[in-house]
């Protein structure tokens, strides 16, 4: 694989709204036991599901996770 199809597949990620992004980060983090993420995953699509808005801190950790 070669780095332009890496920056692809990355940038095809920030287009994802920010519940699907905490989706891909929660199966990741999950995986890796990275208990912190898992549970501001979960309160970014808990915030979704309930119609509110996820906190900024919590957006900051789904956003980033894979850089």
């Amino acid at each position: 694989m070669d780095s332009s199809q890496l920056r692809n597949d990355s940038s095809e990620a920030m287009d994802r709204s920010p519940v699907d992004m905490a989706w891909l980060v929660l199966e990741a983090a999950n995986d890796l036991g990275d208990d912190a993420t898992v549970e501001a995953c979960r309160r970014v699509i808990d915030a979704s599901l309930n119609g509110g808005m996820a906190a900024p801190a919590d957006l900051h950790v789904v956003q980033h996770y894979f850089r």
